[in-house]
């Protein structure tokens, strides 16, 4: 079973400027924890960057393990207002670690911002092996400790009571070279599809396939959802299998009680209203998961923030600073030229 200590000691240690309340700088920093490099997580928390600065807002786009990670970030690391996880992370910690108060406390303070996209899990194994259950006794990757696919593989495992040779906690770009040269037998990853990962390496559909997850007592948790022919360059049949809901979770701020608290809500009440309003640039120009968002399919369990709901009023201004406007491209000396036929006009 999933353990969280990691998760715990985060809890424990010093929680920056969220619990100590410090002064916010004249530059107020922002900052949204996603994933690794090559994942999901991390292009949608650029494209979000990306609406801030086209309003003069900074926002740090921080690379972590995982939801785990991000979502101890939101609640304890300095200047940290959001966390891309999944949406089962928070089922988790409520219902296995029911007893542990420092960890009920922490779930108490998290709030949804948006309900983001489903995410599919993909488990890519030898083409011997064709269902979940032939996973039994096999060498398996399911992620760092601290991920979402370490959490849902665990997860997922455990509900079908399988027991698997070895649960290996690798990366999945790690998994990927280990699986070709035959050290492990399958891995998992759960990433929104089109996944990079196996967008961008040659993966040779005679020894390798994505397992099909039908199983019922997975359906009664996860989402249905298929991935399509042709998906990625090894797929030539649709797969149906699970997916579990991205979210982007916030904190609970109380903009009454310090200077931290004030700035961090207003943070999330800018970058909702930006978030909102930019739906359809994100749809157009961002990672293509933004075009299958749907804002209304809040997950159960998740409630709101009040900095989110501030942000979402129809009157509400976000606190834009412009950025300097750039020459246009075309033709830098269209203002000499008009000019110069104001003057010679006689």
């Amino acid at each position: 079973m999933l353990t969280v200590r990691n998760f715990r000691a985060a809890l424990t240690a010093a929680a920056f400027g969220l619990l100590a309340g410090t002064a916010v700088a004249a530059e107020f920093e922002r900052n949204i924890m996603t994933g690794g490099p090559t994942g999901t997580y991390v292009r949608i928390g650029r494209d979000i960057a990306d609406l801030g600065k086209a309003c003069g807002q900074t926002l740090n786009v921080v690379e972590s393990a995982g939801s785990l990670e991000n979502f101890v970030g939101v609640r304890n690391r300095k200047n940290t207002q959001f966390g891309i996880v999944q949406s089962d992370v928070l089922e988790y910690l409520k219902t296995f670690e029911a007893n542990d108060p420092e960890v009920q406390q922490a779930v108490r303070g998290v709030r949804i911002m948006f309900p983001l996209y489903n995410e599919e899990v993909h488990v890519l194994a030898r083409r011997d092996i064709s269902s979940m259950k032939d996973l039994a006794g096999k060498k398996v990757a399911i992620g760092v400790k601290d991920s979402g696919t370490y959490l849902t593989a665990s997860l997922m495992l455990d509900i079908l009571q399988v027991k698997t040779g070895e649960r290996v906690p690798l990366n999945p770009d790690q998994a990927l070279p280990k699986l070709q040269s035959g050290e492990i037998d399958a891995f998992f990853y759960v990433a929104g599809a089109p996944a990079p990962l196996f967008a961008a390496n040659a993966i040779d559909g005679a020894k390798f396939h994505l397992l099909a997850i039908t199983e019922a007592p997975l359906l009664a948790t996860y989402t249905p959802s298929k991935i399509e022919a042709g998906t990625y360059a090894f797929m030539d049949q649709p797969v149906d299998l699970v997916a579990v809901k991205a979210v982007l979770m916030t904190y609970d701020y109380d903009p009454k009680k310090n200077a931290y608290h004030r700035g961090s809500c207003t943070t999330v009440a800018d970058f909702s209203s930006l978030i909102l309003n930019g739906l359809g640039r994100l749809e157009e120009s961002g990672h293509p998961k933004w075009k299958t968002v749907d804002l209304t399919a809040l997950p159960p369990g998740w409630q709101v923030g009040s900095c989110v709901k501030l942000g979402l009023a129809i009157d509400y201004k976000p606190t834009c600073t412009a950025p300097a406007a750039a020459a246009p491209a075309t033709d830098a000396n269209e203002e000499y030229l008009n000019l110069l036929k104001q003057r010679l006009k006689k």
